[in-house]
């Protein structure tokens, strides 16, 4: 009998120890039983640890070997050794790292890497940036994004990362909103045609399989829908607040933008922390597994947001257990950022255990899993290597960016009846430059930029500050003067000196809730700055901002007004149209309000009284 016993113990451990079934490492073998042959041999452990992120800092190889861990994130500001001006090759050599432990693991199994690239790859230093999506909307054209989530693509899988989580297809009805730079803009149709970035970034399945089914070309990453469903609806534009509409109403604004990215192949989705009608959405069984999984057949995984489950009660954390029964039941296939690893595991296995969570609910969100690390070819090419590193900030990326960047710029106001301000001549005698964002790629570039909350700093990334640029434009004979706040005195003393000032002011840097804004003013000392020289020198205003802020009760002493959003560090392409190089083509995507009681109001509204009516941007032409 202990014989008996010893031999049975034997088998099982030998069968816990190797994989038997290797036709899931067979690249030549149908994706189904790839899948199949690698889940009948997992155990119930594999299975739930391949189904966490967490966060790379609370990671080491070990970890990874030990529990074959489906996933780490680079938050914003994780670098290699937390260094902002880590190499291409650190972050090669740090992702490569992690990896081997995973490829240690009994079954080998690759882990995803995932990093927030919402505006290029924004963590690493040097990279291609491009305008946030508040301004890339303004530009109306569908093959610019395509072409801006390819070359995204690329610096990020330059550095060995396959998983980012963009594009943000919120439709925001809020400005008040901290997120609504993130969203392309309030209208509906618009949003849809954006999610072309999503075949820029993954690429275009030239089998034309069917909708739904992840797609992922070579040296393209595994795109991110976000944040599954209605998160810029909120009231009052609270970030991660309820969203507050009938069935009809989110199919009609909030929903479709996902029917195109599912068709579009879209890899994964991200939970919105926000709620729909009082229900949390990291709860809403309907809308992940019923609608999403069910009515429009995405095959690709859910996610879940950061810590989105400890935030799925107030305050963060209370009965986690319970959350964590509630967003796996509902549909969710990865919890992005478990307070720890070691006990989720615990907590999964007890639900399971305990039938709390079917194996059926298990299966499906490994499945899903996985269907994605093939398809992405993470088994085939698990380790990356320097060979892309060229192809990072590459000419033709950093001309895209300044193409991207002129083309969202919308010119509000130029001039009165028939005497233009813009474009400026570039020769004249002496011209006045001011204002706080004039000189500050940190501020031109917005927050998820090396940092979460970005940072007001010329140090931050490498490009061309508005003054930079405009300063490579003028005429060589024109002087030029830089005085970020003048005084009164010495506008007064000075004024009649110059032909024209240009004046860039606008918002700090901020991410999500931190930018929740109900009053939507421009920052002091912008506010003076832009007043003071306005009212003595004609000037043109280039405000820098996430969304439209009060303009109206100054814009009669300012000569010429440019939304320039948050445009990124290719200050030249500001210069390009300021000066007549290209003629502005902008339109905005957002309602320019006049008064922030009119908020929240949209096109369409039956109250609709715009200071700028969405659509609105005037044209210039481009000077021979």
């Amino acid at each position: 009998m202990k014989i008996f016993l010893f031999l049975a113990l034997l088998v099982v451990a030998v069968a816990a120890s190797a994989p038997t079934d290797l036709r899931y490492k067979d690249r030549n073998q149908p994706l189904g039983i790839r899948i199949r042959s690698l889940m009948n041999q997992m155990t119930l452990e594999e299975k739930i640890m391949q189904m966490v992120q967490i966060d790379k800092r609370q990671a080491d190889a070990e970890l990874l070997r030990r529990y074959s861990i489906g996933s780490l994130i680079s938050a914003a500001g994780a670098t290699p050794n937390e260094d902002h001006r880590a190499t291409p090759e650190q972050w090669v050599d740090m992702v490569n790292e992690y990896q081997r432990g995973s490829l240690e693991s009994r079954l080998g199994i690759p882990m995803l890497y995932g990093i927030d690239s919402v505006h290029g790859h924004n963590s690493l230093y040097r990279a291609t940036l491009y305008p946030h999506n508040v301004g890339l909307g303004c530009t109306r054209d569908p093959d610019l994004v395509r072409r801006i989530g390819a070359a995204t693509a690329l610096e990020t899988r330059a550095t060995g990362i396959p998983f980012v989580f963009a594009p943000c297809i919120a439709v925001c009805k809020d400005p008040r909103w901290g997120r609504c730079y993130e969203s392309y803009g309030e209208d509906t149709s618009l949003v849809r045609q954006m999610t072309e970035i999503i075949r820029g970034l993954q690429g275009v399945d030239p089998s034309n399989s069917f909708p739904g089914v992840p797609y992922i070309g070579r040296d393209k990453v595994i795109g991110c829908a976000k944040h599954y469903v209605g998160d810029g609806g909120t009231t009052r534009g609270i970030d991660e607040n309820n969203t507050v509409i009938d069935w009809n109403g989110m199919m009609r604004i909030h929903m479709p933008a996902y029917f195109d990215s599912v068709a579009k192949g879209v890899s994964t989705i991200m939970v919105s922390y926000s709620s729909w009608n009082d229900v949390k959405m990291h709860a809403n069984r309907t809308l992940i597994t019923n609608f999403l999984k069910g009515t429009l057949r995405f095959r690709g995984f859910v996610i879940s947001d950061w810590n989105g489950v400890d935030r799925m009660t107030t305050p963060w954390g209370l009965q986690y257990p319970n959350s964590l029964m509630t967003a796996i039941n509902a549909g969710i296939d990865m919890i992005m950022v478990p307070p720890n690893a070691t006990e989720f595991l615990r907590l999964m296995k007890s639900h399971v255990e305990n039938n709390r969570i079917p194996m059926s609910r298990i299966d499906d969100a490994v499945r899903r899993i996985l269907r994605v690390k093939f398809v992405a070819g993470l088994f085939e090419q698990p380790l990356a290597d320097y060979s892309l590193i060229p192809e990072i900030a590459n000419q033709h990326h950093k001309d895209l960016a300044r193409e991207a960047v002129r083309k969202s710029l919308v010119l509000l106001k130029n001039g009165n009846g028939n005497n233009p301000l813009i474009p400026l001549p570039k020769r004249s005698s002496r011209i006045l430059v001011a204002g706080s964002h004039a000189n500050n790629l940190g501020l031109q570039c917005g927050g998820w930029t090396i940092d979460w909350q970005g940072s007001s700093s010329n140090n931050l990334t490498a490009g061309t500050t508005i003054l930079g640029a405009i300063s490579q434009t003028i005429d060589p004979s024109t002087q030029i003067t830089y005085i970020e706040n003048p005084d009164i005195e010495t506008l007064t003393r000075d004024s009649n000196q110059y032909s024209y000032a240009v004046v860039v002011v606008g918002e700090p840097t901020y991410a999500e809730q931190y930018g929740d804004n109900a009053n939507l003013t421009i920052p002091e000392p912008g506010l003076s700055t832009m007043n003071n020289v306005c009212t003595r020198i004609r000037c043109v205003v280039v405000l820098i901002s996430g969304r439209p802020l009060v303009i109206e009760p100054y814009l009669n002493h300012i000569e010429a007004l440019v939304a320039a959003w948050l445009p990124g560090p290719e200050g030249q392409g500001v210069a390009d149209v300021l000066y007549g190089d290209y003629g502005f083509t902008g339109k905005l995507s957002r309602t320019w309000f006049r008064r922030v009681d009119q908020l929240p109001m949209n096109v369409g509204d039956s109250h609709y009284d715009p200071l700028f009516a969405y659509g609105f941007g005037l044209t210039t032409s481009p000077l021979a």
